[in-house]
């Protein structure tokens, strides 16, 4: 069991219906361990319960892809295909909104066959997949959108899992990963931003590498990055002060923690306008081609930002705390990432936790269990024993997953 301070707080239930998004259906196709499957939750929280290597995150990663990037694993698109299927996989869903009923549908083409949404997909683009053949489309009530990052602008999905709890010893770039996805749920065009910052950079890292003298197109690549760099930055902190404010705000059963961004960009916009940051930005980028080129990779700008987390009431940094410690100021993040998310984006968001009530007293469960109903989120959660999920009674729907099989149980 986790040994987690502060003491267990009270939180009120919310007291009637809130906006939010949930998953009324949910079906899987030539997915993970799923040829197929179909469930039906109705909009009530989900708990899938079964042995180790059952399937059970599995169904999670399906719901995590109603979410721009790779899943709540972050592999390789293709990975999640079947072994020995002969398409793409696919993941489908109606959900409840706000605005009444919608229909998603995301998938992979592959090189050796279709995705199966409704029907045969064309069009569409890349997104984390290892091969040009390999492409991630997304439909929207039946229209092709653009690219994946379009699902921000109408679904949040925010999760926590095992493979997390490492997040602050672990290198930069996961912490990264984790705050652009709380950004994301305050402004739901930051994935875009991000996307786009990526890309330029990658044209300007293979010019870099191939030689190229014509300092006009590298000028135009490095404009385009100080844009999106700069818009990253200042989304980023904007996001941080906020959520800031929802963990002071809120008691809760969990450690509360202080964040920092350590960051060029984040810091230059403390006390200088943004279309200076921009400027200097793109002046340094100019000024640091040569060393880019000898590192094969760009050494300043957003990409290299860290987040820094703290536990506010022992003032030690986040990866100086016990393993429990860190567990509980993860779940104390999410949870406050999630009630901005509600408050901003106007409708609490699908939660998904993976494996996280086994760690938690029969206090703590319970004290978990009232806060995720205080932010009034559809929860899919997974764990070994259903006699763990007792609390949430009648408001979910149970299935027992063994072996790729899912039964539903009453």
């Amino acid at each position: 069991m986790l040994n987690m301070d502060p003491p267990v707080m009270p939180v009120v239930p919310a007291t009637q219906e809130r906006p939010r998004i949930a998953v009324e259906r949910l079906m899987l196709t030539e997915f993970r361990s799923y040829a197929r499957a179909e469930l039906y939750p109705a909009s009530r929280h989900v708990v899938f319960t079964g042995p180790n290597g059952a399937g059970k995150t599995n169904l999670l990663e399906a719901v995590s892809f109603l979410s721009p990037g790779r899943g709540l694993r972050g592999g390789k698109l293709s990975q999640a295909t079947r072994l020995g299927a002969a398409r793409g996989w696919a993941v489908s869903a109606r959900l409840e909104t706000p605005e009444g009923q919608m229909d998603v549908g995301t998938g992979l083409i592959s090189r050796t066959g279709g995705a199966s949404l409704a029907g045969p997909i064309e069009g569409g683009s890349e997104d984390g997949s290892e091969r040009p053949q390999d492409r991630r489309i997304v439909r929207i009530d039946g229209e092709t959108v653009s690219s994946p990052a379009v699902l921000d602008d109408f679904i949040q999905v925010i999760w926590l899992t095992p493979q997390m709890d490492g997040l602050f010893i672990e290198a930069a770039s996961a912490r990264r990963r984790f705050l652009d996805k709380i950004v994301a749920g305050f402004h739901p065009g930051h994935s875009r931003e991000v996307n786009a910052y990526e890309r330029v950079m990658r044209d300007r890292n293979r010019l870099l590498a191939e030689g190229a003298s014509d300092a006009g197109w590298l000028a135009a690549l490095e404009a385009r990055m100080a844009e999106h760099g700069v818009a990253i930055a200042a989304a980023r902190r904007e996001a941080l002060d906020h959520l800031a404010g929802a963990i002071a705000a809120t008691s809760s059963s969990f450690p509360q923690a202080a964040l920092a961004l350590e960051g060029e960009l984040e810091s230059a916009l403390r006390d200088r306008p943004a279309v200076e940051v921009e400027e200097g930005f793109r002046d340094t980028l100019a000024r640091m081609r040569p060393e880019d080129s000898r590192a094969g990779r760009t050494l300043s700008g957003p990409h290299r930002t860290d987040l820094k987390v703290r536990h506010a009431e022992k003032d030690m940094p986040a990866e100086l705390c016990s393993t429990g410690e860190q567990k509980a100021l993860l779940l104390g993040l999410t949870l406050a990432s999630a009630r901005l998310t509600a408050s901003h984006f106007g409708a609490a968001p699908l939660l998904l936790l993976d494996e996280v009530a086994a760690h938690l007293d029969e206090r703590r469960r319970a004290a978990l269990f009232d806060e995720l109903m205080a932010i009034g989120a559809q929860v899919w959660l997974t764990g070994t024993d259903r006699a763990l999920f007792a609390a949430l009674g009648e408001r979910a729907c149970y299935y027992q997953v063994d072996n790729g099989v899912i039964t539903e149980e009453t």
